[in-house]
């Protein structure tokens, strides 16, 4: 559930005194050059943009618009006129070529110990994401900037309060996003999905109140260093600050989460009376350690590995699994990982792909993921009373559908609970895209945001169903 992009390295800018820049070179090479690096089953598209700094020297950005990264700094560390050398510190990538011509640089790309041959062309055009749904000003709401206290954690959080144009004891939801340090709008290769919620729900009636991760934004505090159940006291934060809004009726607050965040939507439904319904967008069912085998073994297949493939990789997750979960010894547990990920040959590997797997481990030997790891929702939702909507897309890979809508509508069912709905909508991705397979590589690439229907479909339940009583 985790954002894919490019992996992040730290690395060490090369200083000024070693650049090597020709002014010749420099009226060249300003510009857009384009060039796609063959990667698995998928070209992707890398873009350089030079300009120059107020000295006449080129500097450089970089986009990757098929995993919406953009304008990533770069470090021009030589540019003459027969070859170009530049970094990118932020990913721990280096370009190196030679100009062709005036318009072609032959050279190759590399990546954590990985070469790739890249041949970039000028261009006058960039390759630019669209995301129609995207809300423009002006809108037909109030937008407010709010902040508040955790009391618990002591953290500020910060978000965005949107109120109907004439807001008087309206309903309102508190949105939720996924795993992940996430901003307010849940951005995702530029698509902006809460943000696309909210306006939606506002211009319908309903108050959203959408806001920063742990530091992110304007939100304290680190994402990394707490567990889901943390983040369960954040909203509980917000559940409080709501209820200090005339605007607003606090019978009539629910919560909408995604991916992770109906997770905790849950956990905070069980801890107070204050949430009228919820609605879960591919919300876990089953526990963390069993969706990371169904997700790898799907992500896997979408990626072109053959069925044996797919299952060796999930034979080492179920390694370093267990070593998360049973080696209490911190320098014995990163030893034994570092082992299992690199097949026992850790101290053979480069620096660069040593960073690579040091960087793999921290993702996972963290508070958050041990604890996503090993928490099963079941006992949770079935002592979930509210009012639910439990939604998910046939084609999520990360999230599997017909497993997690079975266990959640099993554990309401047992909780008895008389007012929830579950549904598997067609041809729908993790973020509920309208698809064509649900792999995470087409994120980027479709332009829909979130399916219309799945906000109809939002809208009209909680109207008639989430508040009305």
């Amino acid at each position: 559930m985790k954002n894919l992009r490019f992996a992040l390295f730290l690395f060490v800018i090369i200083p000024a005194s070693l650049l090597t820049v020709n002014s010749q070179s420099s009226k060249i090479i300003v510009g857009n050059w384009s060039g796609n690096l063959d990667v698995t089953s998928a070209k992707l598209e890398i873009i350089f943009k030079f300009s120059t700094d107020g000295a006449g020297n080129p500097t450089a950005v970089m986009d990757v618009p098929m995993q919406g990264a953009k304008d990533i700094e770069c470090s021009v560390d030589k540019a003459d006129n027969d070859s170009l050398v530049l970094s990118v510190p932020l990913i721990r990538g280096s370009f190196k070529g030679a100009f062709m011509n005036d318009t072609a640089i032959e050279g190759t790309w590399e990546q954590s110990g990985m070469k790739f041959p890249l041949l970039l062309a000028k261009t006058n055009t960039v390759t630019e994401l669209k995301r129609p749904q995207t809300p423009v000003p002006p809108f037909p709401y109030h937008s407010v900037e709010v902040t508040y206290a955790n009391s618990l954690s002591g953290f500020k959080i910060a978000g965005t309060l949107t109120l109907p144009e004439n807001p008087n004891n309206c309903p309102a939801v508190i949105l939720i996003s996924g795993s992940g340090a996430l901003d307010r709008d849940e951005t995702i290769f530029e698509h902006k999905p809460f943000l696309v919620i909210a306006d939606y729900l506002t211009r319908n009636g309903i108050a959203v109140l959408r806001v920063d991760d742990r530091g992110v934004g304007g939100s304290e505090g680190k994402t990394g260093e707490a567990t889901s159940k943390d983040f369960a006291g954040d909203v509980l934060a917000g559940v409080n600050f709501l209820k200090t809004r005339k605007e607003i009726n606090p019978a009539k607050t629910g919560l909408i989460g995604h991916s992770e965040g109906g997770l905790i939507a849950p956990l905070v439904a069980t801890k107070t009376n204050d949430i009228a319904f919820i609605v879960l967008l591919a919300g876990p069912g089953i526990a963390g350690e069993q969706i990371l085998y169904e997700q790898g073994m799907l992500l896997g297949k979408a990626a072109g590995l053959s069925y044996d493939q797919a299952l060796q990789n999930k034979k080492m997750q179920e390694t370093i699994f267990s070593i998360l979960k049973t080696e209490t010894d911190s320098a014995k547990r990163t030893d034994d990982l570092q082992r299992t990920m690199s097949n026992g040959m850790y101290n053979m590997l480069n620096d660069d792909q040593k960073t690579t797997v040091d960087n793999q481990i921290k993702t996972m030997d963290n508070v958050w993921f041990k604890f996503f790891l090993q928490y099963d929702p079941y006992p949770t939702l079935v002592k979930l009373k509210c009012p639910a909507l439990v939604l998910n897309g046939e084609k999520d890979l990360q999230v599997p559908a017909k497993e997690n809508l079975a266990a959640i509508e099993k554990a309401l069912t047992e909780g008895g609970n008389k007012n929830f709905k579950t549904m598997e909508l067609p041809g729908l991705n993790h973020l509920f895209q309208t698809c064509e397979t649900g792999a995470i590589a087409e994120y980027a690439q479709i332009e829909e945001t979130i399916s219309p229907m799945v906000l109809e479909i939002i809208l009209d339940w909680i109207s008639n169903y989430g508040i009305k009583n």
